[in-house]
């Protein structure tokens, strides 16, 4: 975390977030690409829990239409909707959960392993580097400066 003197932070970056040495600025450059882009692979994996989610209440709701169609009369339409849709696989031979399994299993495990290594083997390990130094520049400007409110636009 950030060190405080006298109510105002650091400009220095904590051990986790500080460059090692003999790191110079392209490789800083470069380490904060894998990582946006981890990010967006994090966003990608919500969004097939969202699929997951919402088609499970599509299901919910089609055996509710079901029961409703065949309370109403119409056995042969319920018989349609539970033989064609009522638990149908989203792919072939696969459920929502089992693609989300999968998509864990060969591109998000090796995706995080990937840039772990990339950022052990480039610079100890140590994570997001630009961002921290994009931080310690901002704080290092602001120097003197009453502090900044948190909200948007500065309000509280």
């Amino acid at each position: 975390m950030w060190r405080h003197q006298r109510g105002h932070p650091s400009a220095e970056p904590d051990e986790a977030h500080r460059r090692p040495p003999g790191v110079d600025d392209a490789t800083v450059e470069a380490l904060g690409m894998p990582v946006k882009a981890l990010e967006y692979t994090e966003r990608a994996r919500g969004h097939l829990y969202a699929v997951h989610h919402m088609t499970g209440g599509v299901d919910r709701m089609l055996a509710e239409a079901v029961r409703m169609l065949r309370q109403a009369g119409h056995e042969e339409q319920a018989g349609l909707v539970d033989r064609e849709l009522l638990g149908r696989d989203v792919v072939s031979g696969m459920w929502t959960y089992q693609l989300i399994e999968a998509y864990d299993r060969t591109y998000y495990r090796v995706f995080t392993a990937v840039e772990e290594q990339v950022r052990q083997n480039l610079a100890a390990g140590r994570r997001r580097l630009a961002e921290a130094e994009i931080q310690q520049a901002a704080r290092a400007r602001r120097r003197g400066a009453p502090p900044r409110r948190s909200g948007f636009g500065g309000l509280a």
